[in-house]
């Protein structure tokens, strides 16, 4: 079992910035990824940021230049740096971990962004 525990949200302008973090404790050997999906009202879950346990990292195209994911390893987080906030940025954000071809989610943070 992995826990994930997320922070950071709140609300935020247009154009300001947030930092999110998800600490990950319990079972956390082979987590092959750890990522953020957000879901807002009415919409799917979709997948904002993702990095491996290589460190490769990919992003959905609307947050590309303005998000930045990284990784902890000595303190098991993975953190979420969001810029330039964009009112339809506004949703539930997730982390996620990925182990043996399961996926353990956090409760969600929400971020508010107002124009």
């Amino acid at each position: 079992q992995v826990q994930l525990v997320e922070s950071g949200g709140g609300l935020v302008q247009a154009g300001g910035s947030l930092r999110l973090s998800c600490a990950a404790s319990g079972s956390i050997r082979s987590i092959s990824h750890t990522g953020w999906y957000r879901q807002a009202p009415g919409k799917q879950r979709e997948l904002v940021a993702r990095i491996s346990s290589g460190g490769s990292t990919n992003y959905a195209d609307s947050v590309k230049g303005r998000f930045t994911i990284s990784r902890d390893n000595a303190k098991n987080t993975v953190s979420l740096q969001m810029n330039s906030l964009k009112p339809e940025d506004t949703a539930v954000y997730y982390c996620s971990a990925q182990q043996r071809g399961y996926v353990y989610w956090g409760q969600g943070t929400q971020v508010t962004v107002s124009s």
